[in-house]
This record gives structure tokens, sequence and C-alpha cells, in this order.
């Protein structure tokens, strides 16, 4: 079994990622952390309660966290993207969750299942990185207990909010500058290059739909998104970004990993929440003086077809 933490700003594509974490008989899901990110946080929560309670999983302790960035306030949601509420101002299509949230905030609850956990335990943060920022600093005797860190988050080659920037890392750079730089957790990114790559079309979310309550509710979810992602792609279909990178916690494999040393952009320019990978190689980094610092593995490549059909047979369960 893997032991699981998901912490994630629900968002249609972390729907897709909590619903595969439910989906998988190998996951022992510990608990929920919701963060600020594709819209308020009081609706990511609510999100992320009834998205567990689709799959009956009233058992999962889901906590608050961060309403805002470690420093800098927060320049807009993706409302635009994921709807007023999130989920495509559909959430209310999903059951609400007998079970509320914990009496404690995120990064107490993440702290208290690490603390507690038998064995170490995968994180899989799907939103800005401020909650996990806050837990390695408040609490870095926790690191031990943790086998890896699986973000989906940042571009190479160009972002989706800015020229260069994706997401969930420009809405809290200096909080993701602390996770990827400076911490020495295992830690594996999924970039928005590769999440990209595995987009899926129509015929895909039409076999989702077909496969039974739960996948078509899942799809349902998608229409403001969908429309969304249409647009980007040129084609009928969507990008299910935060699902790839919980394809790599719960089947690692599946995606293709490169350990590059990692930075990021801080400043208040036009790069800022830019990830730069120093993809130079070892020999060209120490005959420029530089050691190049921490290694992430990266997942650069993937068998494309493969993660849509785990993803298909797996949410379509």
């Amino acid at each position: 079994m893997t032991a699981l933490i998901i912490d994630t700003d629900p968002g249609v594509d972390d729907a897709f990622a909590i619903a595969l974490a439910c989906s998988s008989p190998e996951v022992d899901l510990l608990g929920v952390t919701t963060v600020f990110g594709n819209v308020g946080l009081a609706m990511t929560t609510r999100n992320a309660l009834r998205v567990l309670a689709l799959y009956g999983r009233e058992d999962v302790p889901v906590a608050a966290g961060a309403d805002r960035p470690l420093v800098y306030p927060h320049p807009h949601r993706a409302r635009h993207v994921h709807g007023d509420d999130g989920l495509s101002d559909r959430s209310n299509l999903l059951p609400e969750r007998r079970t509320g949230v914990a009496g404690t905030d995120a990064v107490s609850l993440m702290a208290s299942l690490l603390e507690q956990a038998a064995e170490p335990v995968t994180i899989v943060p799907i939103g800005p990185l401020t909650n996990i920022a806050l837990l390695l600093a408040a609490h870095p005797a926790v690191r031990t207990k943790i086998a890896r860190i699986v973000i989906m988050g940042g571009a190479l080659d160009g972002g989706n909010v800015t020229a260069t920037a994706e997401f969930n890392i420009w809405s809290d750079p200096e909080a993701a500058r602390r996770v990827l730089v400076e911490e020495e957790v295992p830690t594996v990114l999924v970039p928005m290059d590769l999440t990209h790559r595995c987009a899926v079309d129509a015929e895909w979310l039409d076999k989702l739909a077909a496969s039974g309550p739960r996948g078509r509710l899942l799809v349902e979810l998608t229409s403001t998104y969908r429309e969304h992602y249409s647009r980007a792609l040129g084609r009928d279909g969507t990008v299910i970004h935060d699902a790839v990178a919980m394809t790599e916690a719960v089947h690692p494999g599946l995606l293709t990993p490169t350990s590059l040393p990692l930075e990021v952009e801080c400043g208040h320019g036009p790069s800022r929440g830019m990830v730069i990978a120093d993809r130079r190689g070892t020999a060209a980094r120490e005959r420029s003086g530089s050691d190049g610092g921490r290694e992430v593995a990266v997942a650069t490549d993937a068998d494309l077809d493969a993660v849509r059909a785990f993803l298909l047979a797996r949410l379509g369960s």
C-alpha cells in the first residue's frame, strides 16, 4: 500500500486527481488538506469534501490550510478556467459529505498524520505549495516520515498564467522555492510541459462518461474547463494536469523522470514564478564552477497512451 496525503485546491483537474486516489486499491488515503488557488479556500475545501463524498470516503480527514501566499498577495484566481465554484459551476451535482472538516488546520493535520504513520508517506501537492512550505518549516522532524513529495507544477518551456510561469508555482513562488530548492526531501515535479502532452480528447471523455455514475459526474464537472482547453488545444478535449501527477504517485513508472537542479524566480518582473531547470549536464555545470545545487526528479516524458489508458481504467471503475 502507498500511504498518501493530498494537498489540493479543487479545481476540476484536482477533482480528477482525488478521484484517482480514491479509485486506486493500492492507496491508503490518510488525509486531504486544502489551500487557496483555483478559487478561495472556503470553496476549495467544500469541493474536496464533496469529491470525497462521491467516493464514499467519510473516513478521510480534511483540514483547511493557507488562504493566501507566504509573502505577497495572490494576484487572481482561475475562475475563468474552472468556473466561479472551481468545478464549472456544477459542484452542487456532487453529494454533501456528512463528515465536515477536522478540528485542526492543514499543517497540524499533516504533521500528526506523518508522526503517526508506520511507514513513510507520499505527499501529493496539486495546488500552490504554501501548506507544504509551512509544514517543512514548522515541523522539520517530519521530513524523515516523508517517502517523497509528488508535485504538479511548473513549466520548463513556457507557462500558462504568464509567458514563463505555471499557475501553482506562480501563486506562491516563495513557498515553491522553499520546497523545490531549499529542502532535501525526495521530490518529483510533474510540470505543465508533460501534463499538456497527456491531454485527453472527446472520445476519452465520452468513454469515461459512459463508464458509470461517477465517471459521468466527473465529465459533467468539466464543462467550463473543457471549453477553455478546447480553445487552447484547438480541438475538443481537456488537460487533467493534477491527475497526471497523481498517476506518478499511485503508479510509479508510467512517467519518466530526469534529475535536474531547479531554481524558482521570486522577483517581481515578468519571469516571477518561473521554474528554471539547469539542463546543461553535470560536466558543463562543473566547468562553469556551479554545483547546480539539489536535484529534483522532473517528469519529462511518458508513455502517453499508457497514461491515458491507466486514467480511464481507474476513473471508470
